[in-house]
């Protein structure tokens, strides 16, 4: 099983039902050291406006989520969801938990 943590999107349970056809099961959590930026991605409609996890320089500055635990084949069902504008990486939670998230590419 894969650890991953999710600050947006993959939160929604429709988004849940849409990607992975299943509701997930998680736990608050916290990713310190890392902040949200404003992102602009194009969709088959035009530009919409998403966030993105970016590394601070405040290392008090943290970002709260859910922390999932999914099979890697939901992980890959994921990568596919997510569009380029993220890279996958792993991190250590505030939990000390270790888990993928998808930050600025």
């Amino acid at each position: 099983m894969e650890h991953l943590f999710s600050y947006g999107t993959l939160q929604s349970k429709e988004i849940q039902m849409q990607v992975f056809n299943k509701l997930l099961t998680g736990t608050p959590d916290q990713l310190t050291g890392y902040k949200l930026k404003d992102l602009k991605i194009e969709e088959e409609f035009g530009m919409t406006d998403y966030f993105v996890a970016t590394a601070s320089e405040n290392s008090s500055d943290k970002i709260e989520g859910i922390v999932f635990k999914i099979s890697s084949k939901d992980l890959a069902k994921a990568d596919l969801f997510e569009s380029n504008a993220y890279k996958r990486v792993q991190i250590t939670l505030k939990s000390g938990l270790v888990a993928w998230i998808y930050i600025e590419s």
